[in-house]
């Protein structure tokens, strides 16, 4: 099967030109994305719900709040709600979007998007993350899908948003990344339940007028729930937003091309009446956006993935680095921006609320170092970071901040910043009493990203679910077959997949 792809130019309606292409791609116009995109989609969702399911589990307050408030939406009429994880109650399906994208994303554990396709001169670089999916999963129960029709809606979804991601830099704008998402959250949802592609284009349109997340969230010393939870609001409205286009609501049209709207207004076009770029998105084949995006192997913010690697590989490389604690004298980790700015920043050096932790590079760094020296074991598996590795007594351990205070960050300048997003190009260096300076050499593509070849990717992504989910669940291997195979199940198999337990939930 070959691989293609349309093109909605800049000289065009992309707000409809995205309706039209979520309704044409489902039903199927140009062919079937390659076995290899399906399986790939498979995974990602497998890994999001052993996320979700572990942050249920352990009480995780926004995740918490909002499935509460869920449940306050139970639907009147079963046949037009949606179940929550763990559940067999149905609610508005809004609401148990919200609160089943909140889950998911909660640890800032799963799937990441870098926005980078050179092939295509497409390197605007934004982030995202694989937190939508229970968007698709409740647009298909709704609509009766099987499970391969409902890992097709999971594709085009991240499609749109990984494809959106490549071409237009949200943060360079201090806007939240999870806009592509809503978007591709939007089309998704209405193409599955049958909008029209001018309904796609008021739903799109209603969502960039009307909400619009800035960076905000992401700001201040001690980062809050805003953070974690900004995605599930996002599909939120957007699921809002497009069943208010289906019962006739008519958004703002065109809205890429609109000149008061976050694209034109931040990135104004040399032309008028023109968008800032060309959107590419794949319409059969094996290059979907899915495939160039990467995996975390515990909780860590994305950009910490290249130091994780490099202290794996010295302590590989170095058993003796664990004999003593004392002897370790200092780390230095050399990086590019954007990750100096964001997990370098002087105010992380002190995280004090979980949020602020998994995006702290010192204490993810220390806190490996910390149960490596503890536990005299090196690896990913081993040394994997879990919700306990972020909870008070975590936090505030003395040896973790003993050795964060030990660990210099800076700044790797051009050299580094030239080789993101095609890598996350990281050197860590260690100062060693006996051993001496120790250097990871630089690290491009570590343990989960989409250009790592070491091939260890499928036994460290059961381990990681195994670990997480098992902090939910009694039988985990029952909640691995019911979430794997998905392609092969029934209508009603997908009708029924959050019915399972979730204890403490």
């Amino acid at each position: 099967m070959s691989t293609e792809s349309v093109i909605l130019r800049r000289t065009e309606n992309q707000a409809r030109g995205i309706g039209q292409y979520a309704v044409d791609f489902l039903a199927g116009k140009w062919g079937e994305p390659a076995e290899s995109v399906y399986e790939k989609v498979e995974q990602f969702h497998l890994d999001s719900i052993a996320c979700g399911v572990s942050a249920l589990a352990c009480g995780a307050n926004a995740p918490r709040v909002l499935r509460a408030e869920a449940l306050e939406y139970a639907s009147d009429d079963r046949q037009h709600g949606t179940p929550l994880f763990g559940s067999r109650i149905k609610v508005m399906p809004e609401k148990a979007v919200v609160a089943n994208c909140s889950a998911v994303r909660e640890w800032d554990a799963n799937g990441t998007n870098f926005g980078y396709n050179p092939a295509r001169g497409a390197t605007k670089g934004e982030f995202g993350h694989n937190d939508f999916y229970p968007v698709a999963v409740a647009a298909a129960q709704l609509a009766g899908l099987d499970g391969r029709q409902t890992l097709k809606a999971m594709i085009l979804l991240d499609e749109i948003r990984g494809r959106l991601a490549e071409v237009f830099a949200l943060k360079n704008h201090k806007i939240d990344h999870v806009v592509h998402g809503a978007i591709g959250s939007a089309a998704a949802y209405g193409a599955v339940l049958g909008a029209a592609p001018e309904q796609i284009e008021s739903a799109i349109g209603l969502v960039v007028a009307h909400y619009i997340p800035f960076r905000a969230i992401r700001a201040g010393k001690q980062l809050s729930d805003s953070k974690g939870a900004s995605a599930a609001i996002s599909a939120e409205v957007a699921v809002l937003s497009m069943r208010r286009a289906m019962r006739g609501f008519a958004g703002p049209a065109d809205i890429f091309r609109n000149p008061q709207a976050i694209f034109c207004l931040f990135e104004k076009p040399a032309t008028p009446n023109t968008s800032p770029f060309d959107l590419y998105l794949a319409t059969s084949g094996a290059d979907f956006a899915i495939m160039g995006m990467h995996f975390k192997l515990g909780l860590y913010e994305h950009q910490s993935a290249g130091a994780i690697q490099g202290l794996m590989d010295l302590l590989h490389r170095h058993p003796a680095l664990l004999d003593d604690v004392a002897k370790l004298k200092s780390v230095w980790i050399t990086i590019y921006e954007p990750a100096f700015g964001i997990i370098g920043d002087p105010a992380k050096r002190d995280p004090r609320t979980r949020q602020s932790a998994d995006h702290s590079m010192v204490y993810i760094i220390a806190t490996l170092l910390r149960k490596a020296f503890q536990t005299r074991q090196a690896g990913w598996s081993e040394l994997m970071l879990v919700p306990q590795d972020y909870d008070e007594s975590s936090i505030f351990d003395p040896l973790t901040r003993q050795i964060m205070e030990r660990i210099e960050f800076r700044h790797g300048g051009r050299e580094y910043d030239d080789k993101y997003p095609d890598g996350i190009p990281t050197t860590l260096e260690i100062e060693h009493q006996d051993l001496g300076r120790l250097s990871s050499a630089l690290v491009m593509y570590p343990e989960g990203h989409a250009r790592n070849a070491g091939g260890n990717l499928s036994a460290l992504l059961e381990h990681k679910f195994r670990v997480l989910a098992g902090l939910g669940v009694k039988d985990v291997d029952a909640l691995y077959r019911r979430f794997t195979g998905i392609a092969q199940k029934s209508a009603v198999e997908i009708a029924n997949l959050y019915d399972f337990r979730i204890e403490g939930c």
